[in-house]
């Protein structure tokens, strides 16, 4: 999306100028990202912008997911089309990076739990597959900061998604080269990592004649989307982890915010993860599978011909059996499954629950699934931080889906 972003009375009030198609792309065994597709969709809507806000406009920023990346040559050469983060290359290479460097030196590195998708596992296997690509790498840029290089040309990484790399280190908030140098990946190609609100530089000339924009500011905003969710929770930060937040989408993100990473042994064990935050804070946190299960559940049945809106998959839960059929919604046959519908339902053969029959019955496992999944792991924070949690925040699309904020209630 493109969002305008309107300041008044010292309020901040958001309007959608533009919304366009995300997803990964197949290509010959391979899940990629369409950058390119991306960049001109962005463009069309800065152009949209310019025509409605004229010379009000005085900066832009892109926020992303976490964990993916771009290869920039020398030249500026974008090296391959970039890699979507549940690409099957890294498969395997967790249990690998594990059998060189304990769990707990990488912890201490990175502060952040162990998921298949980290960007560490990725240029990994990129190191170990395609060396040659890797070899004529200069710079390494997060999503976002790749399309702050589209704008401005910046070649720096921002904090917030830096975090997301399981590579940057939790104390002194810069590259762990020496974790990198341990699987031979270049350590000279990781750039400067910058906080939020650094002034990145202003609209490159050929942007300017493509959107109509001024030469305005570009300005890095918490480019990791969660820290930019978390930054719009309605509350006041008064140092105490009293009140959880939950970023709901397409994955759940659900934590408290901390002044300072939180590391050691009781951490490792919880397997959650120190994201950064604004104002130097960090995101207590850890990632569920989310509504990922629901989205590619609709895919599965329109496959088969029933065609659904979310407001009718809604219905379809609320009228199905409560608490018939649970799963972990973070188990890997979930991560990236040919149909979700289908891997559900063979999991639960495997794991002695009662298959889903129906449309509906499927829905209401993936749902009630998530809200226990919620409860769990917020239970854990609760340990580990010494904090009661009193309110939690959802906030995100996952947001609208009523049925599932009542079951998280």
């Amino acid at each position: 999306r493109v969002i305008a972003g309107k300041l008044a009375n010292g309020r901040v009030s958001l309007e959608e100028v533009h919304r366009f198609p995300n997803g990964p792309v197949n290509m010959a065994g391979t899940r990629r990202w369409d950058v390119l597709r991306l960049w001109s969709d962005i463009q069309d809507g800065l152009t949209l912008a310019a025509r409605k806000y004229g010379d009000s406009i005085v900066s832009v920023g892109v926020d992303t997911w976490g964990v993916d990346y771009v290869l920039l040559s020398k030249s500026g050469e974008v090296l391959g089309q970039p890699y979507n983060y549940r690409d099957p290359r890294t498969y395997g290479v967790l249990k690998h990076v594990l059998s060189q460097v304990p769990k707990a030196e990488i912890f201490a590195q990175s502060g952040v739990q162990f998921m298949e998708i980290n960007t560490l596992y990725q240029v990994v296997a990129m190191q170990l597959q395609d060396p040659e690509l890797m070899a004529h790498a200069d710079r390494f840029l997060m999503m976002p900061d790749f399309f702050h290089w589209l704008l401005c040309g910046s070649r720096v990484v921002e904090f917030t998604n830096a975090t997301t790399t399981q590579f940057l280190h939790p104390t002194n908030r810069d590259w762990s080269f020496d974790l990198l140098r341990k699987f031979n990946v270049p350590t000279h190609i990781f750039p400067e990592v910058v906080p939020p609100g650094t002034k990145l530089g202003t609209l490159r000339d050929d942007v300017i004649v493509r959107t109509g924009l001024k030469k305005i500011e570009v300005v890095a905003p918490a480019t990791h989307d969660t820290g930019a969710a978390v930054a719009a929770v309605p509350t006041k930060n008064t140092g105490k982890a009293n009140w959880a937040y939950i970023s709901s989408g397409t994955w759940s993100l659900i934590g408290v915010e901390v002044q300072e990473a939180v590391l050691g042994p009781a951490a490792l064990e919880l397997n959650v993860t120190n994201e950064g935050g604004v104002d130097g804070t960090y995101r207590l946190l850890k990632n569920v599978m989310g509504l990922w299960l629901v989205q590619e559940c609709r895919r599965s049945f329109e496959r088969k011909g029933r065609k659904y809106e979310y407001a009718e998959l809604v219905k379809l839960a609320e009228a199905a059996e409560p608490f018939r059929t649970l799963v972990d919604p973070n188990d890997h046959a979930f991560l990236s499954p040919d149909d979700m519908a289908t891997a559900i339902q063979d999991w639960c053969r495997q794991n002695g629950e009662p298959v889903p029959e129906t449309d509906g019955q499927l829905i209401r496992c993936c749902l009630e699934s998530l809200a226990f999944k919620y409860r769990q792991v917020l239970k854990g924070i609760e340990d580990l931080t010494g904090e009661n949690i009193e309110v939690i925040h959802v906030v995100g699309g996952g947001g609208k889906n009523e049925i599932l904020n009542q079951f998280t209630a």
